[in-house]
């Protein structure tokens, strides 16, 4: 499993400076040490978001619901600040924190208990989320000038250079470089994904392994909610619509394998930065944002292939060792 991650990081490490000395050649300001940090700091939620499905990827389930989880405490922490003014700003995260585990509790009874296949539960709570979005709000914004100064400045806010939004994003990539290579339950995602059944006879318990996994998605997702709202000085029924697909591109681009098992720290926050780099590129040289998508795409074709081709090259490698053996 390791062996490919250095290889899949490092390709996808180079498509992106090819990708950023392209952009400066026909836009030299890109590389500005101010635009790049901008790049970052736009990027950061889709990072965040990338991680926690990463964890899901890795039991192999998926979950869809992330941005519904995203726009619902993001709603929901907006109108608590109309109503709370003065409610401290680690109270609000934690409130964020877990209503977001909450949701990701759901996902992960239904997954775990009922053994419903994660893409129809995701499918469902996506939609439940949103809907419960339209009922709480009645349909209407939470605009800037409803939000309290302190509620909209803290993600804004700069220490040393970066904004607290991109702090907060490196915070939590450090944290989960150390929680999947040096916990056990790190090593346990990584157990259920690659063979759930020799799993179970190490003593994993691979339903509750999935059920965690939805919980920090779910944790991260309502973290973000809160920066998100926060930054934009907005929230509204359709919030981050569709971005579910960008985080689980972002997963597939660094190399996360869909069937499980799979995948690095490293490679979900590259393929996150492979995003944003082309989502913030495609203006600046004057190159129509549907081209975004077919982009997009085509990195997700290429890295599933690539993902394909190097677990058929792994099983020749275990059958030719298998037969010198015989």
């Amino acid at each position: 499993m390791m062996r490919f991650i250095p290889v899949r990081e490092t390709i996808l490490g180079s498509a992106i400076l090819l990708l950023i000395i392209l952009i400066t050649s026909r836009f030299p300001g890109f590389v500005a040490p101010s635009n790049l940090a901008n790049v970052f700091n736009d990027t950061a939620p889709l990072m965040i978001l990338a991680l926690g499905q990463m964890v899901v990827i890795l039991t192999r389930c998926i979950d869809l619901s992330v941005a519904a989880n995203l726009a619902l405490t993001g709603m929901v922490v907006a109108m608590i600040n109309v109503a709370m003014p003065g409610l401290p700003i680690p109270m609000i995260i934690t409130i964020a924190i877990l209503m977001g585990a909450f949701m990701g509790v759901i996902n992960g009874v239904l997954v775990w208990k009922l053994s419903i296949p994660p893409i129809v539960v995701t499918l469902g709570t996506m939609t439940i989320f949103r809907g419960i979005i339209f009922l709480i709000s009645d349909g209407k914004w939470v605009n800037s000038h409803e939000m309290s100064p302190a509620f909209t400045a803290f993600p804004r806010a700069v220490f040393l250079g970066l904004p607290v939004l991109s702090w907060i994003a490196i915070f939590i990539v450090i944290i989960f470089a150390v929680m999947m290579s040096r916990t056990q339950f790190g090593r346990s995602i990584f157990a259920v994904g690659g063979n759930p059944h020799a799993a179970v006879y190490t003593g994993i318990n691979v339903g509750k392994t999935q059920f965690w996994a939805f919980v920090v998605s779910g944790a991260l997702a309502g973290l973000t909610g809160y920066l998100w709202v926060a930054r934009y000085a907005v929230a509204y029924v359709d919030i981050a619509g569709g971005f579910e697909l960008e985080v689980v591109a972002a997963c597939v681009i660094g190399g996360i394998s869909i069937a499980g098992g799979i995948g690095s720290v490293g490679g979900a926050v590259l393929g996150a930065i492979f995003l944003g780099v082309v989502k913030n590129a495609l203006p600046v040289v004057n190159i129509s944002p549907f081209w975004q998508l077919a982009i997009s795409g085509s990195a997700i074709l290429i890295a599933v292939a690539f993902n394909a081709k190097s677990g058929r090259t792994k099983d020749r490698i275990i059958l030719k060792s298998a037969e010198a053996k015989q």
